[in-house]
């Protein structure tokens, strides 16, 4: 029956964001000179249009509006003590959503402004809602882990840095919110399998409301996620992360492996970043592992039409969605034990990097893993 619940739910949050991407979508005329990314010349940018990016918003009033209409029709799958938690998770996600839509419409908060407000976020969560990770599987970590302080410190750490990695690969139409929609059913069925009823409603909200923005962002990239979005979705996914791992019986590289994708992404970024072209990590660049495939696989593989400019964006997810779905599924399906959970983890860096070394080199060079090079063409030059 509760799943039933679930299910009411995730539709309810899909009509209302769907209903609010339209109403953005269509006045975006009188909005656009706040909400337009104007900016179509960065290194990261393929859009050839300005395109309203507060999706953000829509989602958010998804999740919202989903959830108090749920409730005013069916009371009854909804207790109080659910419904406060649901609640206190929207209100600590406030600082995250606030600092991504500020920059979203400004254009001036910085990397690092955004973080500590997820940081924040996350450091609130902690005390609202208890969601604090206790135990990782990693022999001397979970040691330190005991001590509450920096269970706390390391828990806001991890959150933010899912929230970012969610940014980083939200560069062409429907792959973050594609990639946040497998993530969210992958964890809700680990909660599912786990009875963890709370999770679930996590996962039917944020399902539910990405999918009603994603019909206006798939494939004609009609209403972009935003940093809004973006944050406020992976903070939320990171949490439902979060509260699962702190079942006794759910070990964490099996949540790591269903949230894996993002998170390499990130790490990768990082290390290439600081230690091979010697700048900030977060400084911006055209090296993503969804940068490179656009470059190097989509421009030879999808001709470029004057009529349909957003075919070669839209083919991206592609060539990405199907093996992300394969990695969470066998993660979901096969990490209950910690050995084949990080088996299956060690697997995904694995494809990654050896993906990303043919992309970059146009060869298979595992000797050379950790050496970037390769031309640095673009697509107007292929």
């Amino acid at each position: 029956m509760f799943v039933e619940y679930i299910i009411k739910l995730g539709v309810v949050a899909f009509a209302a964001s769907f209903c609010m991407s339209l109403l953005i979508v269509l006045s975006e005329r009188w909005h656009g000179k706040l909400s337009y990314d104007h900016d179509l010349n960065g290194v990261q940018k393929v859009h050839t249009t300005a395109v309203p990016r507060i999706g953000g918003v829509a989602v958010l009033v998804g999740i919202i509006a989903g959830l108090w209409l749920f409730n005013e029709v069916w009371p009854e799958a909804l207790n109080s003590t659910r419904m406060f938690r649901l609640s206190a998770l929207i209100a600590v996600a406030a600082p995250a959503f606030m600092a991504g839509i500020i920059e979203d419409v400004t254009k001036k908060v910085s990397v690092k402004v955004r973080l500590a407000a997820t940081i924040l976020s996350a450091l609130l969560a902690s005390f609202a809602l208890s969601a604090t990770v206790t135990e990782i599987d990693i022999w001397g970590v979970d040691l330190l882990l005991l001590f509450t302080p920096i269970a706390v410190c390391v828990t806001a750490l991890l959150v933010a840095g899912g929230a970012n990695a969610i940014n980083i690969i939200d560069g062409f139409n429907g792959l973050s919110s594609s990639t946040l929609i497998l993530m969210a059913g992958g964890l809700g069925f680990v909660a599912w399998q786990h009875n963890d009823q709370f999770v679930m409603l996590l996962g039917a909200l944020c399902i539910g409301a990405t999918l009603g923005f994603l019909v206006f962002n798939y494939p004609f990239g009609k209403l972009f996620l935003g940093d809004g979005g973006a944050y406020f979705l992976g903070f939320w996914v990171a949490e439902m992360a979060v509260l699962l791992v702190r079942h006794p019986d759910i070990n964490a590289w099996k949540v790591l492996g269903i949230c894996g994708y993002p998170v390499i992404e990130v790490m990768f970024s990082i290390y290439r970043r600081k230690f091979i072209k010697k700048v900030s990590p977060g400084a911006a660049d055209a090296l993503h592992l969804h940068t490179l495939i656009y470059r190097r696989v989509v421009f030879a593989a999808v001709p470029r039409n004057a009529e349909r400019p957003w075919q070669r964006n839209a083919a991206v997810l592609l060539y990405i969605l199907p093996v992300v779905a394969c990695c969470i599924t066998a993660s979901a399906l096969f990490g209950d034990h910690v050995s084949v959970a990080v088996a299956l983890v060690l697997a995904q860096i694995f494809i990654y990097v050896i993906a990303y070394r043919r992309l970059v080199h146009g060869r298979w060079s595992v000797p050379s893993l950790f050496h970037l090079g390769g031309s640095q063409e673009s697509p107007q030059q292929q």
